[in-house]
């Protein structure tokens, strides 16, 4: 109610409307018998209450922007559970300052229980994994470690099998990928709002940024559109051909998402693959890296070096990252460089071993091999980076600020 108040307070200066300041008063403000006849919003132009300061959003918690956002991956059960005390100890002791928290994970699911009276309570997807959010955030204001809300987006099996109409079908049942994945349409609307509300409720508890992450089309998909069963919505009727529309609908869906944001005073960054910085698009996925880029805050590039072929002229890219990098950050630079509004450049780096490549392809990824990718950014202007280890563990005696 507090927060409300000061929403509806900002919004009677804008519009010469008189508010009460008695407990009451502000009781019978808000209850049922308000009358919407009695004040028309109707006129009011959203994108003046967008852009105006006095409708920015105050969750309570105050968080700086770090000389440069160095930060790690915490899942929700690091999070909830002892290891976010191991991670508040790693921030302390070294110059990391910030946190990639899961709070849409990568099945679908919250990874808290919204409250009752929240409006994610109905979709009943909430898991115990943090007990208190809210507790959690207050302790990272106290430590200033800025806190980032990282959205899994169109991957998300949980709304694709209770709403099949919104996912794509492969006869009777809803098509997963290998590994048992189901991906939601980025071209319903529907799965847009679905996100978004998902990101106010975090701009709401206070995180700072919110990550969108697997903001595309599922891999593989340009060689199976024809043959899955799903729904265009509004791009039904679209000129373009296949690749663009989907290039179309995931750009939208950002630029949909970060408006809707702003009243909310977050930072909004997306998650891309690396290899996309270096194609005119994924004809794919749908992922166009430089429009993309023209709607977000910061863009973050996951450019683990294990996870990339014979580019660069580099045979076997996980045993030289100091090299897959530096080549890397050349073209990613160079098309940043012809945007007229360019965003933070925030790549994700490697820190974890890539066993699964098989033997005299891999290395033991540890405080040299991060090292490395951290000096080829910096040496290439680019002073922000996020690391990745899906277990949440990181290499010990790393200077994050070679």
């Amino acid at each position: 109610m507090k927060n409300s108040l000061k929403w509806f307070a900002a919004f009677s200066i804008a519009t010469s409307i008189s508010i009460p300041t008695s407990a009451s008063a502000e009781v019978n403000l808000f209850s049922k018998n308000f009358s919407s006849k009695e004040y028309s919003f109707e006129s009011i132009d959203e994108s003046i209450i967008s852009s105006s300061k006095l409708f920015i959003y105050d969750s309570g918690l105050t968080f700086e922007y770090p000389d440069a956002v160095r930060g790690v991956y915490v899942t929700g059960h690091s999070a909830g559970g002892s290891r976010f005390n191991d991670l508040l100890k790693l921030m302390d002791s070294t110059e990391l300052n910030a946190m990639v928290i899961d709070i849409k994970d990568d099945f679908g699911n919250l990874t808290y229980i919204p409250k009752e009276d929240s409006t994610l309570a109905k979709y009943d997807i909430g898991k115990p994994y943090i007990k208190n959010p809210r507790a959690v955030l207050e302790v990272m204001a106290e430590k200033q470690i800025y806190p980032i809300a990282r959205i899994v987006v169109f991957k998300d099996t949980e709304l694709a099998e209770r709403k099949p109409e919104l996912s794509f079908v492969e006869g009777t049942s809803v098509w997963k990928n290998r590994r048992g994945e189901a991906f939601v349409n980025p071209f319903m609307q529907e799965v847009w709002d679905h996100n978004v509300e998902i990101a106010i409720e975090a701009a709401k508890m206070g995180f700072k940024e919110i990550q969108f992450d697997y903001v595309r089309f599922p891999e593989g998909f340009e060689k199976r559109d024809g043959t899955l069963k799903y729904s265009m919505g509004k791009y039904e009727n679209s000129e373009l051909d296949s690749v663009q529309r989907r290039v179309e609908a995931v750009t939208d869906f950002v630029a949909y998402a970060r408006e809707k944001l702003k009243p909310y005073g977050v930072q909004v960054s997306v998650d891309i693959f690396g290899y996309s910085a270096t194609l005119p698009e994924a004809p794919g996925i749908g992922q166009n890296f430089s429009k993309i880029s023209e709607n977000v805050d910061v863009i973050s590039s996951m450019i683990y070096p294990s996870h990339w072929t014979s580019y660069f002229g580099i045979a076997k890219p996980d045993l030289e990252p100091y090299r897959l990098v530096q080549e890397y950050a050349k073209v990613e630079n160079a098309k940043l460089g012809e945007l007229k509004n360019r965003p933070v450049s925030r790549p994700w780096i490697q820190d974890f071993t890539a066993s699964y490549l098989g033997a005299g392809n891999y290395q033991t990824y540890g405080k040299e091999e991060v090292e490395a990718q951290i000096k080829a950014l910096n040496e290439a202007g680019i002073m922000e980076y996020l690391l990745w280890n899906a277990g949440n563990k990181y290499s010990a005696g790393v200077d994050y600020t070679p």
